[in-house]
């Protein structure tokens, strides 16, 4: 489904799918409203699914790539 609507290949940039960016953006964002504290992972799913319809597996998966893992 991801891959039908957006690129899954990597920027030549910064190596970052479009989904990755989507993420990083939202987290920013998410982050900012909070005032810097950590944002949970479901509130960020909720706010990522606004831009893009993807599974929460699919967002563990990208949080993972991203270098979250131990955030979890």
């Amino acid at each position: 489904m991801l891959e039908d609507q957006f690129d899954p290949l990597p920027d030549v940039r910064d190596g970052l799918t479009r989904l990755e960016r989507i993420v990083l953006y939202v987290l920013s964002e998410t982050q900012k409203e909070r005032g810097g504290r950590n944002v949970p992972t479901a509130m960020l799913y909720g706010r990522v699914v606004e831009y893009i319809n993807i599974s929460e597996a699919q967002l563990v998966a990208c949080l993972q790539r991203l270098g979250a893992a131990d955030h979890f």
